[in-house]
């Protein structure tokens, strides 16, 4: 029976999110796909158990932007099924004193990763249920310990799969840590005197659209109707870069092409857009730790 008939099966005997049976491996980094290196961290992941099913999340994050790996990896999580394995390398730090971890969610998800930023996402969104280091003595590649700025294939790829196969248990991967992960601060949601603030958190690549991270219950405090007009004013730290009046609709047909609006993404925040256009290109507009927003009507 081809394994894809078993996950469909096995769809049906464990619903409602239940953690499924077969074993899932997603993969992220910064590495493109120009050479071997994403290859490479497959085939670590196949010689440890050839059934393993593995998919790529991205591995188009920007060089060392350990900020944008932690918003990719909260994108997709929740959408997989609990006991998936995650492993993240953006990791400029590669051979330092970063502790390598494996996190646990309360989601029922793990995360292997540098311990740098990488998780912060995740750990805010999902919960931390518990953190362990990876113990290099028991969970690295053979004949890889001369080997210092590829962990993505020695340490997290090879401990990954193992988790997965169920080669070993979670407990297997090395020591317990306090129950928390280096997170990078940011501008949280709220509102304050009849004014939201935020932050951008990220792009959508292909489109240019601008996300941040003010939810739909935080922007419901302005009481807009489609149509609504709102003023907005972008920051990049402490430096003003742009303001702006324009509409909130639902959807990007609702404004004539190459006009601008405010609406609600896919994940339920506040974006921005340029009905078939680019807004981050055309305004000069980033994302990131530092950049931030305010609206008012």
């Amino acid at each position: 029976m081809k394994k894809w008939t078993v996950l469909l099966a096995a769809a049906a005997v464990f619903p409602g999110g239940a953690a499924w049976p077969a074993d899932a491996l997603v993969l992220q980094s910064d590495f493109g796909v120009k050479d071997a290196a994403v290859a490479s961290m497959k085939g670590v992941a196949v010689s440890v158990s050839p059934d393993l099913e593995i998919y790529d999340l991205t591995h188009e994050v920007p060089a060392y932007n350990i900020w944008e790996a932690s918003l990719r990896l909260v994108q997709a999580a929740e959408y997989w099924p609990r006991g998936t394995v995650f492993v993240s390398v953006v990791d400029p730090g590669v051979g330092t004193a970063r502790k390598s971890v494996v996190l646990k969610t309360k989601s029922g998800h793990y995360f292997v990763s540098p311990d740098n930023g990488s998780l912060t996402a995740v750990a805010e969104k999902l919960g931390v249920a518990a953190v362990r280091e990876i113990d290099e003595a028991s969970n690295r590649l053979a004949n890889s310990e001369q080997s210092y700025t590829f962990h993505g294939r020695d340490v997290y790829a090879y401990t990954g799969a193992r988790l997965a196969a169920g080669v070993i248990t979670f407990a297997e991967v090395g020591r317990e840590l306090p129950a928390e992960v280096l997170s990078i601060p940011y501008q949280k949601a709220r509102i304050h005197q009849g004014r939201v603030y935020g932050n951008i958190e990220i792009l959508d690549p292909q489109f240019g659209n601008i996300w941040t991270n003010i939810d739909r219950e935080t922007f419901k405090e302005l009481k807009l109707n489609p149509g609504d007009t709102v003023s907005i004013e972008i920051s990049n730290g402490d430096d003003f870069v742009f303001t702006q009046t324009l509409p909130y609709f639902p959807t990007f047909g609702r404004v004539p092409v190459g006009k601008p609006l405010l609406y609600l993404n896919s994940l339920n925040n506040v974006s921005l857009a340029i009905n078939q256009g680019n807004y981050s290109e055309t305004f000069h507009i980033q994302s990131g730790a530092s950049w931030n927003i305010r609206i008012e009507k």
